[in-house]
């Protein structure tokens, strides 16, 4: 009797053990540096934003908190690269709008951001503008319509290339107005710029922080902001609805995820301590001067959010006939 009851005593022993050590590390975290996964290139918005908290986060978290850069394939790489890491909370990965659009056209298991990877909260977002080169004889959206209605396939606007979130709001406002315009396909929404500018293209989709500088000077004309509401920075660009297309919207957005199976109290503390650096009064007003919409959203509401971004493009892919093969 006395064997079988050590040998219970024993197993009791080990599993309180096993049930009490992954709390306990949680408790703890973080006792090692940190690495988030940057699925751009340096100096990127995305990457930008990543460092901003990245620097908070080592103050406040008394650990190093390292971006490591693994641009390519619209931000699968980076995805895939997180999505193997250990579900501890010590590898993040910096998500964003991209990795919705690859789940619509190449679905693959290593980067579904409310499968593989568990949404902490979204740090920015910044709509699409409506801008349009000054020899378009246009100052208003319902104008621009009317420009591109008299001369059907004739206007181009920019678009980072087929599957961008540039080319589905085209698609948006082609198929909410009957209008035929052009895309025209750069490797990135920074590279058309030279061509916006000197009037080889007529129009484009893009963010402020890229575009704005141009509206004062009058070489670039804002006509709609594809948000819910006005830009802080600029506020005298109207909303699209304002302008005569309610409910037109699309935001390039980032944020952060963690590989499935970070145990929640890990999760809260990141949680936490990201919306703090949002708050830092410098991060959010850097943020905001450079037409970003700052994020905090709490994980469930993220995670929402990356839901209907799912069901919305989805549905405008499916409608448009859009293919990348």
């Amino acid at each position: 009797m006395s064997n079988i009851r050590a040998i219970v005593i024993a197993t009791l022993v080990v599993l309180a053990a096993g049930m009490f050590s992954t709390p306990s590390s949680a408790q703890n975290f973080p006792v090692k540096p940190i690495r988030i996964i940057s699925p751009g290139v340096a100096g990127s918005p995305g990457d930008v934003r990543a460092r901003q908290v990245a620097q908070k986060l080592t103050e406040t978290l008394g650990q190093p908190v390292v971006v490591d850069n693994r641009p390519g394939a619209s931000g699968a790489i980076a995805a895939a690269q997180a999505a193997k890491a250990a579900p501890d909370g010590y590898t993040l990965l910096s998500c964003n709008g991209n990795h919705v659009l690859n789940e619509l056209f190449n679905p693959d298991s290593l980067s579904r951001l409310n499968k593989e990877f568990v949404p902490i909260t979204r740090l920015t977002s910044g709509p699409l503008i409506l801008a349009v080169h000054p020899s378009i004889p246009a100052a208003s959206l319902r104008e621009f319509i009317s420009v591109a209605k008299a001369r059907p396939g004739s206007l181009t606007y920019a678009s980072a290339g087929p599957g961008s979130l540039q080319q589905l709001l085209g698609e948006l406002i082609k198929a909410r107005t009957g209008i035929r315009i052009v895309a025209v396909s750069y490797k990135s929404t920074s590279a058309e710029v030279p061509d916006l500018l000197g009037g080889y293209i007529n129009a484009t989709f893009n963010y402020f922080q890229i575009i704005g500088p141009h509206f004062a000077s009058g070489k670039l004309r804002a006509l709609a902001v594809a948000n819910a509401k006005r830009l802080q920075v600029a506020p005298d660009i109207v909303t699209m609805s304002e302008a005569g297309l309610p409910d037109v919207e699309a935001t390039g957005w980032n944020g952060i995820c963690v590989p499935a199976g970070v145990p929640q109290p890990v999760i809260d503390r990141l949680y936490r301590e990201v919306v703090s650096a949002l708050n830092d009064p410098v991060i959010r007003n850097q943020m905001i001067s450079t037409g970003a919409d700052v994020g905090g959203e709490r994980p469930e509401e993220f995670a929402a959010f990356i839901r209907a971004e799912l069901a919305k493009w989805g549905r405008v892919i499916k409608a448009a006939g859009i293919s990348l093969q």
